[in-house]
């Protein structure tokens, strides 16, 4: 993957805002399902001229997310403890990690989760339990290993921006992968058997 042409479609996004409107739904998924297919951001619009003005925001958005994620499960793949999930269609597996499957979701951090930054590092379980309950609705919620990738941006509060920022996110997976150890993931358990998450942070000051 050419990192820095991802980065430079990304940014792109920025010039428009980044709105949803409403939450995500499997119907509106099937409507703007070209984003799989659409790599540059100038063709995105073609696509989207004649849409609603909501739908027009959601397929922004889609396409934004769906891009980075893309970029992120690159990263993740550079690494020789990782094996990449070629079953695009599986919702519950983009990789594994010395042979552990995970989903991965790189989310803003949440304003509903109801405390601090710093709370949420000194207690991961509850953020990572919130975030299980609270978001992946639909088509997208699993109660499977999930690996969260959780954005701050302390001066500007443009969180989702950091999702374009490919280098940033470079050093942090770098940094995670550097010192991960499967003993010090997060186990819970949703009635189902176990489940192993973590968070990645990156944190822009």
């Amino acid at each position: 993957m050419d990192l820095l042409r991802l980065e430079r479609e990304l940014k792109k996004r920025w010039d428009f805002p980044y709105q949803w409107g409403r939450k995500q739904s499997d119907d509106w998924d099937k409507q703007t399902k070209f984003i799989y297919t659409t790599y540059a951001f100038n063709t995105l619009l073609k696509r989207i001229e004649m849409l609603s003005d909501g739908l027009k925001n959601y397929a922004l958005n889609r396409w934004y997310n769906y891009w980075s994620a893309k970029g992120v499960e690159y990263l993740f793949s550079t690494y020789n403890t990782v094996e990449s999930h070629h079953n695009i269609y599986d919702k519950k597996v983009d990789f594994t990690i010395q042979n552990i499957p995970f989903d991965h979701k790189t989310t803003v951090f949440p304003k509903g989760f109801g405390n601090s930054y710093d709370y949420a590092i000194a207690h991961k379980k509850e953020l990572i339990d919130w975030l299980y309950q609270n978001q992946s609705q639909q088509g997208r919620k699993h109660l499977s290993n999930r690996l969260f990738v959780v954005l701050l941006d302390a001066k500007n509060h443009m969180h989702w921006k950091l999702k374009a920022e490919i280098p940033l996110l470079k050093i942090a997976i770098h940094n995670y992968m550097s010192n991960f150890n499967k003993n010090q993931l997060i186990l819970l358990d949703f009635g189902q058997g176990t489940v192993y998450s973590d968070v990645i942070w990156l944190k822009k000051q």
